[in-house]
């Protein structure tokens, strides 16, 4: 049976296919990724070529527990990207109904499906909470998240960490997934947090094996989860610059929705003809199925993409 292709972000090939140019010409804000991302330490010899070791994954947790204010009671796994973590949790649970209140990030639904749940709004099993929500940016209330099993997905939270749940980590049957690759924009590191009951967890941990995330990825997280200087200066720029974009877009015409720090999400009069006019310039937007006037930005990096941008009107 053919299954329809899920809905993403990137595509920049099929882009570069379609109006041309190369990948240099192309500016991708299609996807929530921080343009500036984290800098690269320099790395051991060992990173590349030695297995983990069990005080690598321990010195990352450790970091994490302090970075996030992870609850004792809470376990910590690191994962090979949060959607490792989305893929398999809807598995290791006895199937049932789970609650996904959409728009939202599509993979949850999908791997819910595929491992049997059916979904469904009332008395869940299980409820999926993007929070902040994308595309829309919605913030998710405590007292709205009543089920047995409860996934809080805070991939995009580390811009509002004010506004986390992760003291609800502590909860039995929670767990709270967190995304290295989007607020440190280091996507291709793949690494990602699952943060919650034990049990979980650790049944979570036996389903992934051991060595889930490499000795590169190890070391790069622990050294940017001590880096609190460089998360606050962070959280500062991408709040000043997406009030920048704001400013742009809705001078054009488009009305702002919400979104977070990381991606704005605009209602405009053709969403299909808006993303053509920006792929004319070679910028890549996010636009979505089930929305003719819905369109998502990510942030510009550096000015000579936010010329680019604005040349683009």
């Amino acid at each position: 049976m053919t299954q329809t292709p899920r809905d993403h972000g990137g595509g920049l090939d099929a882009a570069i296919a379609q109006y041309g140019g190369t990948r240099e010409e192309w500016l991708d804000l299609s996807t929530g990724i921080n343009p500036q991302p984290y800098p690269l330490p320099k790395l051991t010899t060992d990173a590349w070529t030695a297995l983990p070791d069990t005080a690598a994954f321990d010195q990352l947790i450790a970091r994490a527990r302090q970075f996030w204010d992870v609850p004792p009671q809470a376990a910590i796994l690191p994962t090979p990207g949060a959607s490792a973590a989305i893929a398999q949790l809807p598995r290791i649970q006895k199937t049932g109904t789970v609650a996904i209140t959409g728009p939202t990030y599509n993979e949850h639904g999908a791997s819910f499906r595929a491992a049997g749940w059916a979904l469904g709004q009332d008395d869940p099993d299980a409820i999926v909470a993007v929070h902040p929500n994308n595309p829309d940016g919605k913030i998710w209330n405590v007292g709205d998240l009543a089920a047995p099993f409860c996934i809080i997905d805070e991939s995009f939270c580390d811009v509002m960490p004010e506004h986390s749940l992760i003291a609800r980590a502590e909860q039995p049957g929670t767990v709270i997934l967190k995304s290295f690759g989007k607020f440190w924009g280091l996507a291709g590191l793949r690494l990602g947090f699952v943060i919650g009951d034990p049990d979980i967890v650790n049944t979570l941990r036996e389903t992934l094996g051991p060595w889930q995330v490499s000795g590169p990825a190890l070391q790069i997280g622990a050294e940017a989860l001590s880096d609190y200087q460089w998360a606050e200066e962070t959280r500062a720029r991408l709040t000043a610059d997406s009030d920048r974009l704001d400013a742009l877009m809705t001078t054009q015409g488009a009305v702002a929705l919400g979104g977070t720090a990381l991606f704005r999400l605009y209602e405009v009069a053709d969403a299909k003809a808006a993303q053509a006019q920006l792929a004319q310039h070679k910028i890549w937007s996010r636009i979505f199925p089930y929305s003719d006037t819905w369109l998502r930005l990510g942030l510009p990096g550096d000015e000579s993409d936010w010329s680019q941008f604005e040349a683009a009107f």
